[in-house]
């Protein structure tokens, strides 16, 4: 795991050994087994967390009903907003898998900025293209039909169709299980024809 989080780093920054030390001195690393519940509503947190293996989800509850609003996996990065702005939280964390994350607090991340000023650096830039990505994902969801949300989600991320339960992948894209069960035959139906048309004009 540590030259998985080794190769994801130097990607933006290059590292001597005395910096790889470092990291792996702070005892970073941790397993959590699936739905174990990382940081729950009201609740105060300085924690980040950076996924090296598994999918964790974030979610509100709302009268009663999970509403899924994002999922993280391998080499993704989430800070609670709770933690930037010092207040209870206003969702939860959870493990969809049995996941090893990276996972560190603000005084740390301070810490380490101090000592070896090139993180704080890799550490923006991860910002910029973390904030940069839920801005263009939420303008998508936002101009998109449901069709168009499953269509994007299949191109961009097809590995949570089989990792992420029904439920909680139609509760993402804002519709009913049942409606994204129509919505799986409707495209699959779509594509039959589609290929049928294909083969058509191939014989022509």
């Amino acid at each position: 795991m540590k030259n998985l989080l080794f190769d994801f780093i130097s990607k933006y920054i290059s590292l001597t050994e005395e910096e790889k030390n470092a990291i792996v001195s702070l005892d970073l690393f941790r397993s959590a087994k699936k739905g174990t519940i990382l940081l729950k509503e009201g609740q105060r947190s300085k924690e980040s967390y950076f996924v090296l293996k598994g999918c964790i989800r974030t979610y509100y509850i709302v009268e009663g009903e999970e509403k899924t609003t994002a999922f993280y996996t391998e080499m993704e990065a989430l800070t609670p907003p709770c933690v930037v702005s010092k207040t209870p939280s206003d969702y939860y964390i959870s493990c969809l898998e049995d996941c090893i994350l990276l996972v560190s607090d603000s005084d740390m991340e301070a810490e380490v900025n101090r000592k070896f000023p090139k993180f704080d650096i890799m550490c923006r830039i991860l910002s910029e293209e973390l904030l940069a990505k839920e801005r263009i994902d939420f303008d998508e969801f936002k101009t998109s039909s449901p069709e168009q949300r499953y269509q994007n989600l299949i191109q961009k991320r097809p590995d949570l169709i089989q990792r992420v339960p029904q439920h909680q992948l139609a509760s993402y894209l804002g519709i009913k299980p049942q409606s994204l069960s129509r919505l799986r035959a409707r495209i699959i139906e779509k594509d039959k024809g589609q290929g049928a048309f294909l083969n058509l004009s191939e014989r022509m």
